[in-house]
């Protein structure tokens, strides 16, 4: 699911271009009917052609209601910027472009409304090459632009099917597992009781379920969901959604909050981020500035405090900490806007990279400023988890160094993963309190449950390939889901801790998993094993036994032990092998040296027999080769 957010210049044509193209009139308020006027966030949907339905969330475009403009802005795909083809680019355009800039809104699209009211098509090219200019260097820098009629229709079906086209390119939003709905409406419905709206990011969201508001604290339950007014039994990331909640009134509940699951979203009144101050701010932005800053529903009072920087130039950029005078519910990653409460403008905006920080900082402090920049990417947690999810698994030691974070931070952060079960640590449940982090394997949740669905599949297939082999190989599972060969074992022990597999030192299987012969396969294993009892020490060749059992059942029985293989082509069983190693020792003990002929001798075979069995001693390290004779090690 994909919003659509409107933007542009008070009295362009947004509401009746929405209501041209949706069939819904988003002015809901009768003021707004009576003025002609958006005053708040409307709201709409449409089916594109492509059968794709979308929400459109409408803004007002009167400077006295940019506040209302930010709370619906900053949660949309796409962005239509409205500008009226009979009057050009006007200033709520250019702040609107600033705004939708600021927040890095991914792609857009110009609608050149009202174009019924041009004469003269060189005006019309005229203003499209104004608005061209005005979007150089913004994220919209090459958003098509499109004339339309939202009286006559003209237009109207390439504005679709543009739409449509951007949001071919577009990435649904991602299900993080952290579902949040920033509260842009609350209202009441009869027999029904508190409704809220907004967009919903990060996660999904499901009737039923225990929610947390945040700020405030309050748990509350969702007794419905609908989208576009259809009842819906989940909602997901992305998704314009209302809805109904029990076990609160609306008298608790304002704009700016956001509705989520309990537990983990910490409200801050203190943040760090970086900001860009626009390149026609009317002045320069002082240290210590009382700004209104505004981040999803959400508007409070903040002053900023510039951390590497006098002050900031118009078109600057800097580290700032903002201290908030009301708490607001915000994670690293979050665009923001702020503005100047007097006279009221748009001045700058930026991304959160850092809640909740445990200090205010000194200015002008290198060791902060290196630790901001390496936070830009990700908070200790993120950071963390972005890392290992890339690399699939390290060792601990190595994760932390590739961190670049300070290490009490770091160690902190990732005791908090593998403690909410985020991360795994091979080989235990759980750290010890006073753990010092070296060579032991971690693995992201996501990438264990991945890897592990890899290697039991792999092994399930294996085990129906060769039904009479124990397990796979290790060596061959490891070069099949490329681990590194000590994370890999730890990887295979961990699983055999929690149940998931069964190993060896040599194979690795399902658990439960038995070779069971057929009843003519067990008549051929005891008739070979015979002919081995009947011929102990000239036993028939590996060649024979394959001719005779084929090479899975041979297979089998030297991976059940009862068959040793001495040299590609002799074989012994295991009885036989173990008596003959015990009697080349006893012999060895007292005669101190034996050769080929006598080794032969002893066991009344022949050559071919005696060599290999001798070659094979060499190679366990129990005789050692001098010349033509054979000692002990």
């Amino acid at each position: 699911m994909f919003v659509i957010g409107t933007a542009g210049h008070v009295d362009h044509g947004k509401s009746t271009l929405v209501k041209a193209i949706s069939g819904i009139d988003p002015d809901r308020l009768r003021e707004e009917k009576e003025r002609e006027m958006t005053i708040d966030l409307g709201f709409a949907w449409l089916r594109l052609p492509s059968g794709r339905e979308v929400s459109i969330v409408d803004v007002p475009g009167h400077e006295d209601f940019i506040k209302n403009m930010l709370a619906g802005i900053g949660g949309i795909d796409l962005a239509v910027l409205v500008v009226a083809a009979d009057e050009s680019v006007m200033p709520q355009t250019r702040e609107h472009l600033a705004i939708l800039d600021l927040l890095q809104i991914p792609r857009g699209v110009v609608a050149l409304t009202r174009i019924d009211l041009v004469a003269d098509p060189e005006w019309i090219e005229l203003v499209q090459e104004e608005v061209r200019e005005e979007l150089e260097g913004t994220v919209l820098a090459d958003a098509p632009i499109i004339p339309v009629s939202a009286l006559t229709g003209q237009g109207l079906p390439d504005l679709l099917a543009t739409l449509d086209r951007l949001l071919d390119e577009a990435e649904p939003r991602p299900d993080l597992g952290r579902p949040r709905l920033p509260i842009d409406r609350v209202f009441t419905i009869s027999g029904f009781g508190t409704v809220v709206t907004g967009t919903l990011i990060d996660g999904r969201l499901r009737v039923g379920d225990a929610v947390e508001i945040v700020p405030g604290g309050l748990q509350v339950r969702i007794r419905g969901l609908q989208t576009h007014k259809t009842k819906e039994q989940e909602a997901e990331p992305g998704s314009r959604v209302a809805a109904n909640l029990s076990g609160v009134d609306v008298a608790d509940l304002w704009r700016g909050q956001v509705v989520t699951k309990p537990g983990w979203l910490e409200p801050t009144t203190l943040l760090d981020a970086r900001l860009r101050v626009l390149a026609n701010a009317p002045w320069p932005l002082k240290h210590n500035a009382l700004l209104e800053f505004y981040t999803g529903a959400a508007r409070v009072m903040a002053y900023v405090r510039l951390l590497d920087h006098e002050q900031l130039e118009p078109g600057q950029e800097g580290w700032v900490q903002y201290r908030l005078q009301e708490p607001v519910a915000v994670v690293r990653g979050d665009r923001y806007i702020v503005r100047l409460p007097s006279p009221s403008v748009t001045i700058g905006g930026g991304q959160v990279v850092q809640t909740n920080p445990r200090r205010r900082y000194k200015r002008f402090q290198p060791q902060v400023i290196e630790r901001l920049q390496a936070l830009s990417v990700g908070d200790p947690e993120d950071i963390l988890l972005h890392i290992l999810h890339r690399e699939r698994a390290l060792p601990a030691r190595e994760l932390l160094r590739r961190s670049n974070l300070p290490e009490d931070e770091a160690l902190s952060a990732l005791k908090r993963l593998i403690r909410d079960g985020r991360i795994v640590l091979l080989g235990a449940p759980q750290p010890p309190q006073d753990w010092v982090p070296r060579e032991e394997g971690l693995v992201s949740k996501e990438s264990w449950d991945e890897l592990l669905a890899q290697i039991e599949t792999l092994i399930e297939q294996y085990h129906a390939r060769y039904p009479l082999r124990p397990g796979m190989p290790r060596e061959e599972l490891k070069s099949r889901v490329q681990l590194d060969g000590a994370l890999f074992n730890q990887f295979i022990e961990h699983a055999v801790q929690v149940g998931r597999l069964e190993a060896t030192p040599v194979a690795v299987r399902l658990p439960g998993h038995q070779v069971r012969l057929s009843p003519e396969q067990q008549k051929a294993v005891e008739r070979i094993l015979r002919a081995f009892q009947t011929n102990r020490y000239t036993p028939p060749s590996v060649a024979q036994v394959e001719e005779e059992l084929g090479a899975d059942l041979l297979q089998y029985l030297l991976d059940e032990g009862r068959l040793i293989k001495a040299s590609d082509t002799v074989l012994f069983d295991a009885e036989t092998y173990e008596e003959m190693k015990r009697k080349l020792i006893d012999y060895l003990r007292v005669h101190e040296r034996i050769t080929v002929a006598e080794v032969r001798d002893l066991f009344d075979t022949s050559r071919k027999y005696a060599l290999a069995f001798l070659e094979d001693m060499d190679r366990h390290r129990i005789t050692k080769r001098l010349g033509d004779i054979r000692v002990l090690r």
